[in-house]
């Protein structure tokens, strides 16, 4: 059903809005009016290399894909009505350019992990700045250590190079100019959010000339308008408002509306992703949630588990998920399953490398192995939020549920009573729709006030209080186990069973 709130679009939402969004495998263009009714939408395919630890895919691929899309998407709409634009792009993504634009390296994808050794000396030399921003830590496939990489591996680049981010490129075609990035994508460039400045003196360190690094700028600000060639490439009408874009999974947060103070988006797919939102930088000591700089003042903390649906794929191979489901569900036991996906150990709510899946209670058959592991991710779940809430990050307002998983009714309807909470499941959430809503920030509407009028609801979703009181010695066990085994730190569960005190 839709949500009884739309019931026509706010005069300045008036007309169309579109979200590009850039994927690993496809690109896609989608229409949407100020009611958030989805007009078009199209999708072409991309292509990459993989070699080793090394993923590639060719920028003017992009371009392309991006085009096509756009103009399949386009073909019978009214595009007078086209007001503006925003771009998505895999986070971490990155090539050098020259200053025409033109790419002088593959674009080395979010995953690629080439970048082992630079990365020590990344994090050797941010070291302060990276605790301050409260990811403590880059990783091998995060942005800054590609870059050293490339700059390391063919030194004639540190001369007349552009770093860009993969959206870089686009805006810098639609625009027919280099534009500015957003502090989304830079984040993982070692762009210093709260300052809002590059860290020269660590680039300086690492040898980044300062020319290399765009201007970048807060999401949702204007960068520019469509340019002729563009328009003539894509369809979308000269003249367009371009406004800076987020990545990816910001970008599906803000498709799913989780943009209010305390709002937290659940994406369950083959692992557990949370995004939320606090009116404050919420610094984890351990360095498992890292905030991104939202539009305005916000900021949008998030982990990412190595726990998540992808067990059922692992434990269940070729299964009927649809069976299995009625069956566990008619079984509805208390035997619960920690459902890591695969090797190299958790991430989020705990960092343990050396953790792996285990099962508590008695599970004889197929069925009650696989509510185990439907119980598992939602006890990992209520984890999640109390890690959160230990770190003081707000966690007390709307919650959706996305991805995959949430098309199961059983599974969210168990999550939701283990949580104890209700739950919004979105008509549509993705990242090209969040990149619509934020496209229309520029007609002067806020970010949540956009969201309100374009996030359609699909349900709603009741927490029954007798099962959350059933499932919470659940819980408790998961927890003890998990500290038993030393993957959970004493503080965080100590915490977690205060906050399951009636």
């Amino acid at each position: 059903m839709s949500d009884p709130r739309h019931h026509g679009a706010a005069p300045a939402l008036d007309g169309i809005w579109l979200g590009l969004d850039l994927g690993t495998q496809s690109a896609r263009c989608v229409a949407v009016d100020g009611t958030g009714q989805v007009l078009a939408t199209a999708a072409r395919p991309l292509t990459g290399r993989r070699d080793g630890n090394r993923h590639e895919q060719d920028p003017e691929e992009w371009w392309r894909a991006l085009g096509a899309a756009c103009r399949k998407a386009l073909d019978g709409l009214d595009t007078r009505r086209i007001r503006g634009l925003a771009v998505d792009g895999t986070s971490g993504t990155i090539l050098l350019a020259d200053h025409r634009g033109t790419p002088r390296t593959p674009g080395l994808m979010y995953d690629d992990g080439r970048a082992a050794a630079p990365a020590a000396a990344v994090n050797a030399a941010g070291e302060k700045v990276w605790q301050e921003l409260g990811y403590r830590s880059m990783q091998p496939s995060w942005a800054l250590p590609k870059l050293v990489a490339l700059l390391e591996d063919d030194p004639g680049l540190r001369t007349g190079s552009r770093l860009l981010h993969q959206v870089d490129l686009i805006t810098w075609r639609l625009a027919g100019r280099q534009l500015a990035s957003d502090a989304s994508h830079a984040l993982k460039t070692g762009y210093h959010l709260v300052e809002e400045r590059w860290p020269q003196e660590v680039m300086d360190g690492l040898g980044v000339p300062e020319g290399l690094l765009p201007e970048v700028v807060r999401p949702g600000s204007p960068l520019g308008t469509v340019c002729a060639p563009a328009a003539e490439a894509t369809g979308i009408p000269e003249g367009t408002a371009i406004v800076a874009g987020m990545t990816d999974g910001c970008a599906a947060q803000i498709g799913a509306g989780a943009l209010a103070p305390g709002a937290w988006n659940s994406v369950l797919g083959t692992t557990l992703v949370l995004k939320g939102s606090s009116p404050h930088l919420v610094r984890d000591p351990a360095g498992v949630v890292y905030c991104h700089r939202g539009p305005g003042g916000t900021w949008l903390p998030g982990g990412a588990s190595s726990s998540g649906a992808g067990i059922l794929s692992q434990r269940f191979p070729g299964a009927d998920l649809d069976a299995l489901t009625a069956q566990a569900a008619a079984l509805d036991p208390d035997a619960v399953a920690y459902p890591l996906v695969a090797g190299g150990g958790e991430r989020f709510p705990f960092r343990a490398p050396d953790a792996a899946p285990f099962l508590l209670g008695e599970a004889p058959t197929r069925a009650a192995e696989f509510h185990a592991c439907l119980l598992g991710v939602a006890c990992l779940e209520r984890l999640c939020f109390d890690y959160l809430d230990h770190l003081g990050a707000p966690v007390d307002g709307p919650l959706t549920f996305t991805g995959g998983g949430a098309r199961n009714a059983y599974w969210c309807q168990l999550r939701a009573d283990v949580l104890g909470r209700p739950v919004r499941l979105p008509q549509q959430a993705e990242g090209a729709l969040g990149m619509a809503v934020l496209a229309a920030t520029s007609s002067g509407t806020g970010l949540q006030e956009a969201a309100a009028a374009m996030v359609r609801t699909a349900r709603e979703i009741t927490p029954r209080p007798a099962r959350t009181a059933r499932y919470l010695p659940v819980h408790l066990r998961f927890i003890d186990e998990l500290t038993r085994r030393g993957w959970l730190d004493r503080s965080v569960a100590d915490h977690a069973r205060r906050r399951a005190a009636p």
